[in-house]
């Protein structure tokens, strides 16, 4: 089956099997995130909506990830911790300088990833409401914008994250999931493994994504997406 949706008029290519039996986990109550499987492929083309006029102008290029950063997609090792479900509310990644409030986001009526808007949300990343929230056990989605109209965004330097690195998410119960990255890697809007991406996880795990690869002028999109994949290693209690 194939299903071409769009977000912001950017046509988003997906397809597997017509036997093909992909569920995502079910969430821990409720059916929100059964509804992961119909956005899957989307997030690929988050902070690539045509608004990079600045970027353009002065030669900016996001830093694109490196072949020894792939490492792996699963939980490189040992299940690590998880934790009782509760909302996220700010994510940390020291590595690349970031240090975001969350949006909760959901989908738009036509079953599309909703996005943060480019004008008012581009400095913010968004959780996938849908998704397991951070250090539950299942599949996390956190999004974000490389750049926008005013030059790069929330998620700029995503790509320049090496296996190793952590990402640190604050949750709404005080605690702090953090989270070791295992790979960072670079697809081809044709190429996206969705099922890699958005599939059930029998671990915390936690993606990361925004655009990547090259720009296409003639279209106002980018090629690709950037994607971190990491583990659920350790959590920190709420401050006293």
């Amino acid at each position: 089956m194939a299903r071409w949706p769009r977000i912001a008029g950017l046509r988003v290519v997906m397809a597997w099997p017509e036997d093909s039996h992909f569920t995502p986990a079910p969430p821990p109550r409720g059916r929100s995130r059964a509804r992961l499987a119909g956005v899957t492929g989307v997030s690929l083309i988050v902070g690539g909506i045509g608004a990079i006029a600045v970027a353009l102008l002065a030669q900016q290029h996001a830093p694109a990830p490196a072949e020894s950063a792939a490492g792996t997609t699963g939980a490189g090792g040992a299940k690590g911790p998880v934790l009782h479900k509760s909302a996220p509310v700010s994510v940390t990644i020291p590595a690349i300088g970031v240090r975001s409030k969350l949006l909760r986001l959901g989908l738009n009526p036509d079953g599309t990833l909703q996005v943060p808007s480019l004008t008012s949300s581009a400095g913010q990343a968004a959780w996938y409401r849908g998704s397991a929230t951070p250090g539950q056990a299942g599949t996390s989605v956190i999004e974000g914008h490389v750049d926008s109209y005013q030059g790069p965004a929330v998620f700029y330097r995503l790509g320049a994250l090496r296996p190793g690195n952590t990402v640190e998410v604050t949750l709404a119960d005080g605690i702090t999931a953090v989270f070791r990255v295992t790979g960072v890697r670079e697809y081809a809007k044709d190429e996206f493994p969705a099922k890699t991406i958005f599939g059930p996880a029998d671990y915390a795990a936690l993606r990361l994504i925004t655009c990547g690869g090259g720009f296409d002028s003639a279209t106002g999109h980018y090629l690709g997406s950037v994607v971190v994949f990491a583990a659920l290693s350790t959590a920190r209690p709420p401050a006293a």
